[in-house]
């Protein structure tokens, strides 16, 4: 302990005391997942996602976004991704999922970093880092809109998939998921001009086509949307009514595999259960 006598001495005890902690070093080779936020990163120890057979209705999406994160994982070509389309139908579920299942043959592989639209400008700066480590990453964005006004945002995705002099790392690909294949702008102007608004949507759909895989997702059918519900509640034992499960989500909009969850977390509640 420094001499508690000498003035020098007990500045330099508080600055130490009131100084912030240096932050750990983020190993990157032993989570499944990480977040990115504002240049700052978390490890995330366990990715959450059901089993890929649980996800109904999507069969010719699930295909291609397995063999693509298959393709990632190995180190081969592969394609970035756009999942677009009706809200509650999986496309960040399956993202998740496959990332998991890719995980179970060599986690060691590949790991998923998510970030969201205000990160975006630190990209630069996390290819950095990535690019010198031997491991595959998948970086997810999920559900992105960009705010009124924000063109910054757009641009940096747009260069960061195409366009920047600086090549992108062989080992990061990049997924995206969005309610619209056109990355809409939130709030936007409905006194906007005709010229505004098709600039507007020229920049959204120069993003949209830099994705070398874009899937749509769309409503379900009755009979997907039971067959959720059937693959949720039996994988948990639970019993169930056709009848009231189409009640459930009547009341909650279109059909969808996030009402079917919700229906399925219902009477597994009503059941005393834990899923």
């Amino acid at each position: 302990m420094a001499d508690q006598g000498d003035p020098l001495a007990r500045i330099a005890d508080a600055l130490e005391r009131i100084a912030p902690c240096v932050p750990a070093a983020i190993d990157w080779t032993s989570h499944p997942a990480y977040v990115w936020h504002g240049g700052q990163v978390r490890p995330v120890a366990a990715i959450e996602a059901v089993p890929l057979d649980r996800l109904k209705g999507v069969d010719r999406q699930k295909q291609a976004v397995t063999r693509n994160v298959a393709h990632i994982a190995a180190g081969h070509a592969a394609h970035d991704m756009l999942l677009w389309g009706a809200r509650g139908m999986g496309k960040s579920a399956l993202l998740r999922s496959a990332v998991v299942a890719e995980q179970a043959s060599g986690q060691e592989r590949l790991a998923l970093i998510q970030l969201d639209a205000e990160s975006l400008a630190a990209l630069p700066d996390l290819f950095d880092i990535l690019s010198a480590l031997e491991r595959n990453f998948l970086l997810y964005l999920d559900d992105l809109a960009f705010d009124h006004g924000d063109n910054r945002s757009l641009r940096h995705l747009r260069s960061a998939l195409e366009g920047s002099l600086a090549p992108r790392p062989t080992n990061v690909r990049l997924a995206v998921t969005s309610n619209h294949r056109a990355i809409l702008v939130r709030g936007q102007d409905d006194q906007a001009s005709p010229l505004h608004e098709r600039d507007r949507m020229d920049d959204t759909l120069a993003l949209a086509d830099r994705f070398g895989l874009k899937l749509g997702f769309h409503p379900c059918d009755k009979d997907d949307y039971l067959a959720i519900v059937a693959a949720h509640a039996d994988a948990h034992g639970l019993d169930w009514d056709e009848g009231e499960a189409l009640e459930w989500s009547r009341s909650r909009g279109p059909l969808s595999g996030r009402s079917a969850w919700q229906f399925v977390v219902e009477i597994a509640g009503r059941a005393g259960k834990s899923i």
